[in-house]
């Protein structure tokens, strides 16, 4: 909305600032990041009045790592992110972009997946609550309407159907088949948000990890949106994609104040509220982008949480089904448990407190985030 006031420069000069794309970046995430820190505070209070908190899993597993403590910490947190996300893209972003819009619809329909979930859980009183199927068809369904809508715009009908690879210049395939290209939404958005969620397992792991990815995705939103620069690095040139970098620069404000909170330890669980908003909300930025794949080099962490879940099943399965008895590859699934529960058993027996063990893991995920997230930007030269 700000962005009208550059066309003001001819009463006021200096109100040309607001024409520039990292300018408002810069401030967008300024705003979210504060807006994060006013508010933050006070919704935490609402649901601890209102009873919403984490219903932590039992078993012996969980014992493991001592995470009954967590049970009761308020969840839900991530309307907080939602919330100052899409205030300070109000305020920063162009109204008038079509992308941007897509974006923040993405983030409410994914958000509001992931609520329904929270509320289940919290009904049941059990850390199950949507189905895979349900979430996987609701997916499905946000991806078909998704897709009438980069049809109807311009800017990136005719990149749609492009499946880009990086270290190449050219698309590996120009023109996918409708249901071709559908497919691979559904992949990319699946893949993404789900992975985000199982990564939410330690405070401050996933809202950390995903702070290095927008980031990264702001960078490359920049550049898609830049003809110059888009031309001279070789990657697809997105008419109004400039516009999602103002965007993901109010997102890595939230993810940043949200983190204030979220840190260990943490005050307030973002819940699958929080990570379904942003795995869907990554995923359609790269989507647009069309840097879909760049998201395995710059999201690697998410990557191998993912993996680890799915190694984790099917070894279980298969051993059970050869040997009678399931057997596994981790200490635990996700990954981030298997290495928290060596982590806690080293301190253990060095004689250190075991839970300063949970804080180390997640700053060492976070380092891995970052350096993945550097590497992801570096593909943009090697073509």
């Amino acid at each position: 909305m700000l962005v009208y006031l550059s066309k003001l420069t001819e009463y006021f000069s200096a109100l040309n600032i607001f024409g520039y794309v990292t300018f408002r970046a810069f401030m967008g995430a300024g705003t979210a990041f504060v807006l994060s820190l006013l508010f933050g505070r006070w919704m935490i209070a609402r649901l601890c009045r209102r009873r919403l908190g984490q219903v932590v899993r039992s078993g012996k597993e969980m014992e493991a790592i001592g995470h009954g403590r967590k049970s009761g910490t308020p969840t839900m947190g991530g309307l907080l992110i939602i919330f100052t996300c899409l205030a300070s893209s109000v305020l920063w972003c162009n109204p008038a972009n079509p992308q941007v819009w897509l974006v923040a619809a993405t983030m409410l329909f994914m958000g509001g997946v992931g609520l329904w979930d929270d509320v289940l859980k919290l009904r049941k009183k059990d850390s199950k609550g949507l189905g895979e199927k349900q979430k996987l068809a609701l997916q499905a369904l946000w991806v078909g309407l998704a897709f009438l809508w980069i049809q109807a715009v311009p800017g990136t009908r005719e990149h749609v159907r492009e499946l880009m690879v990086p270290f190449f210049k050219n698309p590996l395939v120009a023109h996918m088949s409708v249901a071709g290209a559908l497919v691979f939404m559904w992949l990319v958005i699946t893949g993404t948000t789900n992975a985000v969620n199982i990564t939410d397992g330690l405070d401050g792991l996933a809202i950390g990890c995903t702070a290095s990815v927008v980031g990264a995705y702001l960078v490359l939103a920049y550049v898609a949106g830049n003809a110059v620069l888009a031309s001279y690095l070789l990657v697809p040139s997105i008419s109004g994609s400039h516009e999602l970098a103002v965007f993901c620069g109010c997102l890595l404000g939230s993810c940043l104040g949200f983190l204030w909170w979220n840190a260990y330890p943490a005050k307030v669980f973002m819940g699958d509220t929080g990570s379904l908003a942003l795995g869907g909300t990554l995923a359609m930025v790269a989507i647009l982008i069309k840097q879909e794949l760049t998201l395995i080099i710059v999201g690697f962490v998410f990557v191998v949480e993912m993996a680890s879940v799915i190694l984790q099943r099917n070894w279980f399965r298969y051993t059970r089904l050869r040997y009678g008895e399931g057997r596994r590859l981790f200490r635990m699934a996700p990954f981030h448990h298997h290495v928290e529960i060596i982590s806690k058993e080293q301190a253990r027996a060095e004689g250190r407190s075991a839970d300063s063990a949970e804080n180390s893991v997640v700053i060492r995920f976070w380092i891995v985030s970052l350096v993945c997230a550097l590497l992801g930007l570096a593909t943009l030269k090697l073509r």
